[in-house]
């Protein structure tokens, strides 16, 4: 048990929270927090789920792909709360994690829908000459079962710690400036502070984009596993 551990705990019992308040009492009319709380999820029902996977198996891995989006939002944002200030994500921990998760859907959405022939088709694509497998089907393996879950993970990851590392700097500046420089080079502190601040609001972009991305590779990937040439 760690810091980077207990800030991904309280990011989830926010995010339970959230939920909680935003369902416990639903009326036809919704409150603020119902409001919310919906247009949340049919963000994450009608622009990754359905319009990837269509409607039948965009609500058979919705749980699946709502989960995932706002478990990377609210981990990614514990980055720019003042006293938390590192993302829950920006330790491999978390994002190898839901990678294994993503890779693992993909494996069952293909193997589901296509038994027998699943890995197959990814390592022997139909159409392709039979004297080239030999080159197609090792670069198949590598890029197919490989490097998806490696740059899922290292995308979610590379950019929290980027991001972090861009606020520590900039802060870290500021604070020098401001209380250890000398005389006129205090001013730029000034200049450090305002960008601290607009990278902060960059930074929730970032969060949000990060968690968009996340869920929809791997909405696309289990389309491809899905898709017909299996």
């Amino acid at each position: 048990m760690n810091r980077i551990i207990l800030i991904r705990f309280l990011a989830v019992a926010v995010l339970l929270l959230v939920f909680w308040i935003g369902t416990r009492r639903m009326t036809v009319i919704p409150n603020r927090m119902q409001s919310l709380v919906e247009m949340g999820l049919d963000f994450a029902r009608v622009n990754i789920a359905e319009d990837l996977l269509g409607k039948k198996d965009g609500k058979r891995f919705l749980p699946l792909i709502t989960t995932i989006f706002f478990m990377v939002l609210f981990m990614n944002l514990t980055g720019i709360i003042p006293g938390l200030n590192i993302a829950g994500t920006s330790v491999i921990g978390v994002p190898l994690l839901l990678a294994v998760i993503a890779y693992g859907a993909f494996i069952y959405a293909g193997v589901k829908k296509h038994p027998g022939k699943f890995f197959r088709n990814s390592l022997f694509p139909p159409g392709v000459p039979p004297a080239l497998y030999i080159i197609v089907t090792p670069i198949e393996f590598v890029s197919t079962f490989i490097i998806r879950p490696i740059t899922l993970t290292l995308r979610l990851l590379m950019n929290m710690v980027v991001g972090h590392l861009l606020l520590v700097l900039f802060f870290a500046a500021t604070q020098f400036f401001f209380f250890t420089a000398d005389g006129a080079f205090k001013f730029f502190g000034v200049g450090t502070l305002v960008f601290g601040f607009a990278f902060t609001l960059f930074e929730v972009l970032i969060a949000l984009l990060q968690a968009y991305i996340f869920a929809l590779l791997t909405a696309v990937y289990i389309q491809l596993a899905l898709a017909e040439e299996h």
